[in-house]
């Protein structure tokens, strides 16, 4: 089996070459290695695969690297929230355009084989809410004013009572809130309309908040356990957002990475969320985090403060892509973290910029 990963020098797309390497796929890797992401080859690309430093936007380079393969595992994205919008046409380049690019080579290939695309939790904007009334509600983007007065909780958006959060599966309705979770909603889309025209079998995996070895460090486009884990390489706390309670479903990228693989060997079409299945707070993992760096490491502080991007609470139900594809997170929230807190972590670029 000859599998192409896009993004494959990144951060989830390495693990997943390493995994398809060490099970005897034949594995193509084709990567930028924008600046913006690397400040060099990194160590961990795997020899044993073979790489092919071309953007997505390199017809006659992406075209090559598509000829012959059985598979494509695309991981190639600029991820996180941004600084602000002004990251907008970075963003929609990348994962908008660059997925076109990479589809449209497919397309002209014949391509029918299996896609698996890495899509994100951010496709849901809030997660499923319950209220005691009106059941299942979802409450519309948190007004600034509210944010302002530390009140961070969503409300029903039908009596304005309080809400409780409820796991969220793939038949939700999709809302995008930032200009990252509109890009991954869009290549869910771009991927399936290929899958439909074209015959492929078209996979997305929609990750939860993804950790571990080789995350970018010390970018403010990184995940925030990376953000976390940098502040106390520096000496200092850690600085948690709001009150420090939003919920959200911590997943080892180790789990991430087999997951794919489980999915490039199955021929079940559709979005899958990927998942841990246990939910923990933004301030538990950093107190995890803080944990795992070692005695007289400083302690979390919660400033209260906010970003208009972020929604409160975003817990998955793992249940599809067990029934799907046999798939369940295996790493322990406290084992990962701890090992997290003293990985191997990707050096910062020479310029930071949106990272994969």
């Amino acid at each position: 089996m000859k599998v192409l990963v896009t993004g494959g020098l990144g951060f989830i797309g390495s693990h997943v070459v390493d995994l398809l390497v060490d099970d005897g796929a034949d594995v193509v890797i084709l990567d930028s290695l924008d600046p913006s992401a690397h400040a060099a080859l990194p160590g961990y690309a795997n020899q044993r695969a073979d790489l092919r430093v071309v953007p997505l936007d390199d017809p006659t380079g992406v075209a090559a690297a598509v000829a012959d393969v059985d598979v494509v595992c695309h991981q190639a994205a600029r991820v996180g929230l941004g600084v602000d919008f002004d990251d907008v046409e970075a963003y929609v380049h990348d994962n908008d355009a660059g997925t076109a690019a990479l589809l449209r080579a497919l397309f002209r290939r014949g391509f029918t084989g299996r896609l698996v695309v890495a899509s994100s939790m951010v496709v849901y904007g809030e997660g499923r809410y319950v209220c005691v009334e009106h059941a299942d509600v979802r409450p519309g983007p948190r007004a600034v004013e509210d944010l302002r007065a530390g009140r961070f909780e969503p409300a029903c958006p039908r009596c304005g009572r309080d809400v409780s959060w409820a796991p969220i599966d793939e038949s939700a309705m999709l809302d995008p809130r930032n200009v990252y979770a509109a890009t991954k909603l869009h290549t869910e889309h771009l991927t399936s309309a290929f899958g439909r025209e074209s015959g492929a079998s078209v996979c997305a995996l929609r990750y939860h908040n993804v950790y571990g070895p080789r995350m970018p460090q010390g970018s403010p486009y990184a995940g925030v356990a990376s953000l976390f884990r940098s502040a106390l390489e520096a000496g200092r706390a850690p600085t948690v957002f709001e009150d420090g309670a939003q919920l959200r479903d911590f997943v080892h990228v180790h789990d991430v990475a087999r997951a794919n693989v489980v999915a490039i060997a199955s021929d079940w079409q559709g979005a899958l969320n990927i998942a841990s299945g246990a939910p923990h707070t933004v301030l538990e993992m950093a107190e995890a985090v803080t944990d795992g760096f070692g005695p007289g490491a400083p302690r979390p502080v919660v400033n209260g403060a906010f970003r208009l991007g972020d929604v409160r609470h975003v817990v998955a139900a793992p249940d599809r892509a067990r029934g799907a594809l046999g798939f369940s997170a295996g790493v322990d929230f406290r084992d990962g973290m701890a090992d997290f807190a003293t990985a191997a972590l990707r050096p910062p670029p020479a310029r930071h910029g949106p990272v994969r």
